[in-house]
């Protein structure tokens, strides 16, 4: 069974200047245990999408499950059984990681002694647990994403959403986030959900890609797979068969390292 499952799902914005369909009808699944890129360029409705599934944007058309629970009738029990880890980031500078891992314990209703059990459970884990009485803003760039990792982890999700998770790491950083998620797939079967803009990324951790483009799925496979179609070999670069089925490359990404 799926993990998530969606059909002609859809989000019509109204401006102005009249409606804007955004993502024009997305159809696609997600096993459970995989990793899964989800790619597009700039414009493409990859964010959006992104937004619908973790409930933070309501769909105007289509529907969608996402860990067994209804996207549209029962958006909290999706929020129960998923994970989230935006772009931006969510920790409190002011407070320690021990204090954000307890803090976001006590918001899924653990006792204080469960959250403190957990919050030493996740930095033993995430590689944090010599870090848990460091104020956050001492954290270097990659320790602060494997915070937000943690605090998404709290309550044992069996999907977690990463929405570009290594943008501005360095290259030691972004190896050791990438080592991280495959960890988590492959001790725990957790199923991530992952949008990137490095395709180096994507091809090295994904299972599988779905490329959207204009609103809706173009093009979706193993990473092999879609270099023989579109590139013509398997050995081709991703950005070679990116640009064969979108024709236009990535949006550029700021690449300056964040000091460790």
């Amino acid at each position: 069974m799926a993990i998530i499952s969606t059909a002609g799902l859809a989000r019509t914005f109204r401006t102005k200047r009249g409606p804007v369909e955004a993502v024009r009808g997305i159809d696609l699944t997600v096993a459970p245990g995989e990793i899964l890129g989800f790619l597009g360029p700039n414009g493409a409705g990859k964010t959006t999408t992104l937004r619908m599934l973790t409930t933070l944007l309501p769909p105007t058309g289509g529907a969608a499950t996402v860990a067994g629970c209804d996207l549209v009738r029962d958006p909290a029990g999706v929020r129960e059984k998923c994970g989230y880890v935006a772009q931006s980031g969510g920790v409190d500078p002011n407070i320690s990681v021990r204090e954000e891992l307890v803090t976001q314990g006590r918001l899924y209703r653990l006792t204080k002694a469960q959250a403190a059990a957990r919050a030493e459970e996740l930095a033993s884990e995430l590689g944090l647990d010599g870090l848990l009485d460091r104020k956050c803003a001492a954290l270097s760039g990659g320790q602060r994403r494997r915070l937000d990792i943690a605090m998404a982890l709290t309550h044992r999700p069996a999907l977690l959403f990463l929405d570009e998770p290594t943008t501005g790491l360095d290259p030691a950083g972004r190896a050791d986030l990438w080592d991280l998620v495959r960890s988590l797939r492959d001790r725990h079967g957790t199923t991530v959900f992952l949008t990137t803009h490095y395709l180096d990324e994507a091809d090295a951790l994904a299972d599988r890609l779905v490329v959207v483009d204009h609103g809706t799925v173009v093009a979706q496979g193993t990473p092999a797979a879609l270099k023989e179609r579109y590139a013509g070999s398997a050995t081709a670069s991703l950005q070679e068969t990116f640009l064969a089925i979108t024709g236009r490359g990535p949006a550029p990404v700021d690449t300056t390292p964040v000091a460790v």
